[in-house]
């Protein structure tokens, strides 16, 4: 079965440091694939170098078997990418309203646009009662599922989610990540960075261990679960 997502040899640099070295990885249609690793492992930055806010070095990136290296962010949330990014970046001066018709900003289905509304605040009914509220009064947890619902938004295929939990009371945390098992069941793929590694492994379906940049481990993610040096190494 060809991947929805494939990368091919990818690296990227800050400047003189190499974030990534030959990365490899894929993604089928319908899958839960989380990145796990250290801080400074290079997760964020291969979710970056997919939406394009980072530019590879080299490397191939496939989406749905069309090569995308060349393709701006506009035109990849058009064909079906969404990026939830690392602490919300949510407009903190536009209200909530205001964030999820962003999030449809390259939709010109009115209707649907509007049907898609009323389904985030079935899933999030606190975004409902906060529509009309500046996004930078919200609290955290509020924040991150505005963050997850004005990216959905777009309709994508695939979904980039970096760090859903961070920062977040542990009953917010469960929350959000009910909502992410979800979104698969709704047809979203979803590419998951996250610092909880126990909680990552027990939501996807595989997973990739970087580490400095490279390429560690890919394995099942509940064979990952159950591994005596990945237990050792990020569960605590």
């Amino acid at each position: 079965m060809k991947p929805l997502l494939e990368i091919r040899n990818l690296s990227v640099n800050y400047g003189a440091i190499q974030a990534l070295q030959n990365l490899d990885l894929e993604v089928q249609v319908g899958e839960i694939v989380t990145l796990i690793g250290a801080n400074g492992a290079g997760k964020s930055t291969t979710l970056k170098a997919i939406s394009k806010l980072l530019n590879p070095v080299t490397g191939q990136i496939f989406y749905d078997g069309q090569n995308i290296a060349d393709l701006s962010s506009d035109r990849l949330v058009k064909l079906g990418i969404a990026h939830s990014p690392e602490g919300r970046r949510v407009l903190a001066r536009q209200t909530v309203l205001a964030n999820l018709e962003l999030g449809a900003y390259t939709r010109s289905d009115k209707w649907g646009v509007r049907a898609d509304l009323e389904k985030q605040f079935l899933i999030f009914p606190r975004l409902q009662e906060r529509q009309h509220q500046l996004a930078g009064t919200l609290s955290g947890g509020e924040q991150q599922m505005l963050a997850i619902a004005r990216a959905v938004m777009s309709r994508p295929k695939l979904l980039l989610l970096d760090e859903p939990s961070l920062g977040l009371a542990p009953q917010i945390i469960q929350e959000i990540f009910k909502v992410i098992k979800q979104l698969r069941q709704d047809g979203v793929t979803i590419l998951l960075v996250e610092q909880n590694a126990h909680l990552a492994l027990q939501t996807a379906d595989r997973a990739y261990v970087l580490e400095a940049g490279k390429l560690a481990i890919a394995d099942q993610a509940a064979t990952l679960l159950t591994d005596e040096k990945i237990r050792k190494a990020y569960f605590g």
